[in-house]
């Protein structure tokens, strides 16, 4: 079936529906992933965004099963659904070739309920985007109405963290553990949970609201992970979690929204960048070291260097753009980072980072 994306700016593009062919809607953002579309498009952080691949063919090795682990965590995927809205490229394999692959990507898409559009001119569109910024889009079958934009909800205007959160706290308690830690669920992604049980360390997964600071239970360390949407949406409520561990010198740590909650919660602010930075090839530096990282990210926010109090500086930069890739507190055990030590999909050059927040607990 015919169909079309169509920009807020009034750009259009035509291609070929598939997988449910439905009109979809949301903010317009692109990855330069060539590989873990699965992974991908399941991770929280995509939440009220229509995905554009830059990467030419996808598909090719399918989707593999939805079995899960001894913990009950999906293996191969980084959420429970699929997170994006819709999915844009240029080209997707009909047939699939891989040992794990068990169904066809438009499968997976018809099955969960997600619009796909092919023959899209990728590039075309990307340079769009990096010109004229990330923007409202929506995908409109052929012979049907556009909707009106006033009518079209900006994803940055809500709090998508809600949606996305788990609603119920949850242990996940290795057979050895050493230490445990409170791990606040802003649309984490598994591979962080599972990071953290392979070094024995066991999880109390809570919601993005909770709160901990009644000392009821002790933690070792407190984490905040990645998620959608605007970091001011949230900040507040997640405030006083961060002060509590940092004004009693639990160790913290925060992975992308993380990062930029950090930065709000200690009185610094964050901006919207112009495309944001998604995909697993941007080169971090450490400030302090000069180790440089190829890392793997997914966010459209950055924390304004300006902003951050005096006892606070920065510890990580992007060597393409110069935003901020992590903070850290000068005397406290507390840092964060923007970017995705995790991987999944993407490099696992950062990986290292996980051991180094271990050590100070």
């Amino acid at each position: 079936m015919k169909g079309y994306l169509v920009l807020q700016d009034g750009t259009k593009f035509e291609g070929e529906l598939f997988g449910s062919a439905q009109p979809a809607d949301g903010e317009v953002v692109f990855s330069t992933a060539m590989v873990g579309y699965e992974q991908s498009m399941t991770d929280p952080s995509f939440a009220g965004q229509i995905l554009c691949f830059t990467y030419p063919m996808i598909g090719n090795y399918g989707v593999p099963s939805e079995e899960t682990d001894e913990y009950g965590l999906p293996i191969f995927f980084e959420g429970e659904n699929i997170s994006v809205r819709a999915v844009v490229v240029c080209e997707y394999s009909k047939g699939f070739s891989h040992y794990r692959g068990k169904k066809t990507f438009h499968m997976w898409l018809e099955e969960k309920g997600v619009c796909g559009i092919s023959g899209i001119d990728t590039r075309a569109l990307t340079e769009h985007l990096r010109e004229h910024g990330s923007q409202l889009g929506q995908i409109v079958p052929d012979g049907q109405n556009e909707k009106e934009w006033s009518s079209i909800e900006d994803p940055n205007m809500r709090n998508l963290v809600d949606d996305v959160s788990c609603k119920n706290a949850i242990w996940y308690t290795p057979k050895n553990a050493v230490k445990k830690i409170a791990l606040f669920d802003c649309g984490t992604k598994y591979n962080i949970i599972r990071e953290f049980l392979k070094r024995d360390i066991a999880v109390h997964r809570l919601p993005w609201n909770a709160d901990i600071t009644n000392g009821a239970e002790k933690y070792d360390g407190v984490f905040i992970s990645n998620g959608p949407g605007n970091p001011e949406t949230v900040a507040p409520t997640l405030q006083k979690n961060i002060q509590y561990a940092i004004n009693n010198t639990i160790p913290f740590w925060g992975i992308c929204l993380g990062n930029q909650v950090l930065a709000l919660a200690v009185g610094g602010k964050t901006k919207k960048m112009r495309y944001g930075n998604r995909g697993v090839n941007q080169p971090c530096k450490n400030l302090e070291t000069g180790v440089c990282m190829i890392t793997s990210q997914n966010h459209g926010y950055e924390v304004d260097e300006s902003s951050l109090p005096s006892d606070w500086k920065v510890l990580w930069k992007n060597l393409n753009d110069g935003s901020v890739e992590g903070i850290t507190h000068k005397t406290l055990p507390a840092f964060s980072v923007q970017f995705h030590p995790e991987s999944c999909p993407g490099p696992e050059d950062a990986n290292v980072l996980f051991d180094e927040f271990l050590a100070l607990l």
